[in-house]
């Protein structure tokens, strides 16, 4: 087993201590007013002012910029999206499928050029991700994975499969039978990235303005701090922290991923552990797990399990779960042996925002001035780019080549009224253990594994 200490954000208390700055302390009139300084809302004043340096914009943060999913996920700039290819096709068509995939691969490179340009130290390395396959359910998956790509044109170079040994090769992990492959995927560090584009976005004559919580949104005015923020363009970029408005919480609601680090590995342990690439690394159970190799060569591993919690509810309390971090621990050791006995030296979580369809997506009332884009269940690094851009362009009006993307306008369904979600968002939790199980143990699939896949998009 692993070991650990107190708790502590690996992201976070590598970049030290963060004093808030620029509290609301009175009224305040802008362009384009902000909620929210995560990835959605620093990228969308990044593009707004870069498109146009005239523009008076704000963006406002309860805490500081990266404080919430955006400095604590697990690192990956990924082609991913919360719903399957097939689920997109069945709603826009096949091509508006191929598109958006498209639109994030290349999102993740124009991450890494915007890193690149504007000096910001994020450890950006596009190395690919390996997502294993451990018994026999999970090879079947992946070879229909495989079958999917190639229905969407989606080649070698895309995504392709690895036999035993070649996956042995990259990571030293236990009873793998193969491996899916994709290059489209950069380890990064989260919370360098959300405070390098808050200091760069500042630089360009952006005002952050941190310790400024925002208590309502409505067409040409935030509430922060008690005081009133008049703007032409209002942009609601709070994600998983949606539910602490009035009403918020029917449409994205947080659940919990919780993480663990490391400590930094030796060199014979390296060698044990493979990912020479710096690959990002998952496996094919319905109950996710990811992890990557940092920069100074820690394993930092996380995954679902924690609970939702009654009401949306959100509380520091909810980061820590001793029985989720312990499990943590027992399957990175389990997955990679090699690690038995090394140090945990941190052990984190945090709210990601997850829509009741699980298709991210992102809006621009013109009328009431009001735009949106969230609902990224845990695979929003990429997809914040994406939504940053495509939210500038709105918000000037301009039409290009992501603003016909299908997640432009795509409709938000409420969730259902407590408590039958607090009972349904648990019971999805438990069926999905409750299949991996099942396919671990070589049984037939349970009668609900259908009803699950159904219920997270795919």
């Amino acid at each position: 087993m692993l070991s650990w200490p107190a708790p502590k954000s690996l992201w976070l208390s590598d970049i030290g201590p963060i004093v808030p700055a620029d509290q609301v302390t009175s009224d305040l009139d802008y362009d384009v007013a902000i909620a929210g300084a995560g990835f959605t809302g620093l990228w969308t004043a990044y593009y707004l002012k870069k498109s146009d340096p005239s523009l008076r914009i704000g963006v406002f943060e309860a805490k500081f910029a990266g404080f919430g999913a955006s400095g604590r996920n697990g690192g990956w700039a990924s082609a991913l999206f919360a719903s399957s290819k097939s689920k997109v096709a069945q709603l826009y068509g096949a091509d508006a499928s191929k598109r958006l995939y498209r639109a994030l691969a290349s999102s993740i490179d124009e991450i890494g050029k915007v890193v690149a340009g504007e000096g910001i130290d994020a450890d950006f390395h596009k190395g690919g991700t390996l997502t294993l396959a451990r018994n026999k359910v999970q090879l079947q998956r992946l070879h229909e994975e495989l079958e999917t790509e190639r229905s969407f044109g989606f080649g070698e170079e895309d995504f392709r499969l690895l036999d035993p040994e070649e996956t042995r090769l990259r990571i030293g992990a236990s009873g793998v039978l193969g491996a899916g492959f994709t290059p489209n995927c950069a380890r990064i560090h989260p919370a360098k990235l959300a405070r390098g584009l808050r200091d760069v976005v500042v630089g360009l004559g952006v005002r952050v303005h941190e310790a400024s919580l925002v208590s309502s949104i409505r067409p040409g005015r935030l509430e922060v701090n008690g005081c009133s923020v008049r703007a032409d363009a209002i942009i609601d970029a709070l994600e998983g922290y949606r539910s602490a408005l009035p009403g918020g919480s029917r449409f994205t609601v947080p659940v919990y991923s919780l993480m663990i680090a490391t400590e930094p590995l030796e060199e014979d342990r390296l060698a044990a552990v493979g990912l020479q690439d710096f690959e990002t690394f998952a496996d094919e159970r319905h109950l996710i797990i990811y992890g990557q190799r940092s920069r100074d060569n820690r394993i930092v591993f996380g995954g679902r399990g924690a609970p939702y919690h009654f009401g949306s509810g959100i509380a520091p309390a909810f980061d820590q779960d001793d029985s989720v971090f312990a499990n943590l621990a027992e399957t990175l050791v389990e997955l990679i042996p090699s690690l038995s006995g090394v140090q945990v030296t941190h052990r984190w979580g945090g709210p990601l925002g997850v829509p009741r369809d699980f298709f991210s997506s992102v809006d621009f009332d013109r009328g009431a001035g009001i735009g949106y884009a969230g609902g990224y269940v845990g695979d929003g690094v990429t997809t914040t780019n994406l939504a940053g851009r495509i939210l500038a362009d709105l918000v000037r009006g301009v039409t290009s080549d992501v603003t016909d993307l299908c997640i432009v306008g795509h409709p938000r369904k409420a969730w259902e009224p407590e408590p039958l979600r607090y009972l349904g968002i648990n019971a999805g939790l438990r069926m999905a253990g409750a299949v991996d199980d099942a396919e671990w143990k070589d049984r037939p699939a349970p009668w609900y594994s259908g009803l699950l896949l159904s219920m997270i998009g795919q």
